[in-house]
């Protein structure tokens, strides 16, 4: 009854490189009912330094699909801005040291200015962004306002086991903007 269920897996640098990616994951959304656009499989952005076009086929080929592609840990390895022409993705995602210096009131301006620079950038690129280590109620709301489209972190929920996850509710953890 509520909004659309979306998964994201991380894939290990084994896992991009296996041959049967693309038919596995044809076949577990097949299984699953899981419609391609609510699945996104993120890849860190060191698993991907050096990838040549055959290693990137399968991700393009998951792109064609539907499947969202999310670079992980966006900006804290070596970051090579001229990947993102190259690179199927359709998300990026910061890392939590971007969001620690929002922690402390004031927040630290580099990095806000820092997460506002790379949204922009994303954005008009058409990407999405996602920002991970959100803790609090503050972190939350200024970067909504900078404009981060979705975030993950104990704010919205602490790790737990896979039978928490029909009793959690989004609403319940985002205080509806004013």
């Amino acid at each position: 009854g509520g909004s659309a269920l979306r998964v994201n897996v991380n894939l290990s640098p084994t896992q991009l490189h296996h041959p049967g990616l693309v038919a596995d994951t044809v076949r577990v959304l097949e299984a699953s009912g899981l419609a391609p656009g609510a699945l996104c499989l993120e890849v860190t952005e060191s698993a991907l330094i050096g990838a040549d076009d055959e290693l990137l086929e399968p991700l393009r080929r998951l792109a064609a699909l539907g499947v969202d592609i999310a670079l992980d840990d966006f900006g804290t390895g070596y970051s090579n801005l001229a990947n993102l022409r190259r690179l199927p993705v359709s998300v990026l995602k910061l890392d939590r040291s971007f969001t620690q210096g929002m922690q402390q009131q004031p927040a630290n301006p580099v990095d806000v200015k820092i997460v506002q620079g790379i949204v922009a950038l994303a954005h008009s690129l058409e990407l999405a962004v996602t920002v991970e280590g959100v803790e609090t109620g503050v972190q939350a709301a200024q970067l909504r306002e900078l404009g981060c489209d979705t975030a993950q972190g104990w704010y919205y929920a602490r790790p737990g086991s896979p039978d928490r996850i029909h009793a959690l509710s989004l609403s319940d953890a985002v205080p509806t903007p004013s």
